[in-house]
């Protein structure tokens, strides 16, 4: 109740001045879509502006903010907006929202135990007839850790690649046999008809941190949205879709 009560009095603070419904345009990688989705829709909710995301892979937000894309609020993986910073793309220094790591995922009908060490996943993934995951940032550390493993040889002829982690559910909700996936926690539980067997082990872990920035010349409204997005509301929206606020966003 505290923190409800903290969250409405933060929204009557940060969003009084504004009288005047704004038309916003955010851009966010899909990883952070299930929290980020919840958290600006409260804002919705809470102001009269009218919010508009479009989600996609890192690579694929580099490709359209070089195409002229220009959104007024942009949150990508730390590697993208450090760079974009750095090139004076962005309005200030990037802020933490969160972050994500990586989990393993079947179908229920799929008889893969706990996963919990190195050697677990060694047998899952060994046992498997197809191994399936993405090319984006996810996918590109699967790839390092087989490799790690000494995987690569093994994984290589059944390793079924996709684009975003949006596609590596659709192929697990339509497979057959014994396959395995590998995906952000957050895209893996989202997907209700799946079986998410856990992160990926401690000592193999990898987490992506995200994060916010406005673009040069957004309208105070913009400015209000990427306050509300580092509050007590939207971190609770966070944790409860998988993504990671700890330490909290600053």
């Amino acid at each position: 109740m505290y923190r409800r009560l903290l969250a409405l009095v933060s929204a009557s603070v940060l969003l009084a001045p504004m009288a005047r419904a704004a038309e916003l345009e955010v851009m966010s990688a899909g990883a952070m879509e299930p929290g980020l989705a919840q958290a600006v829709q409260a804002f919705r909710n809470a102001s009269d502006h009218s919010v508009q995301i479009r989600y996609a892979t890192a690579p694929a937000l580099q490709q359209a903010l070089a195409d002229g894309d220009a959104p007024q609020l942009l949150i990508g993986p730390d590697s993208l907006m450090v760079g974009l910073a750095q090139a004076g793309r962005l309005a200030g220094q990037p802020v933490t929202l969160g972050r994500v790591g990586v989990g393993m995922v079947v179908r229920p009908d799929v008889a893969i135990g706990p996963v919990t060490d190195a050697e677990g996943l060694r047998r899952a993934v060994v046992g498997a007839q197809s191994v399936v995951f993405n090319r984006a940032s996810t996918g590109l550390y699967m790839e390092r850790l087989f490799e790690r493993m000494g995987l690569t040889a093994a994984v290589a002829p059944k390793a079924r690649r996709y684009r975003t982690g949006a596609e590596v559910m659709a192929h697990l909700l339509h497979g057959r046999g014994q396959e395995i996936g590998f995906g952000a926690i957050t895209e893996i539980r989202k997907v209700r008809e799946l079986r998410y067997l856990g992160p990926l082990p401690a000592e193999l872990q990898s987490y992506t941190t995200y994060s916010a920035a406005l673009a040069p010349g957004a309208p105070v409204a913009a400015e209000a949205l990427l306050r509300w997005l580092t509050g007590p509301e939207a971190r609770s929206a966070y944790e409860a879709a998988g993504i990671e606020t700890d330490p909290p966003a600053r």
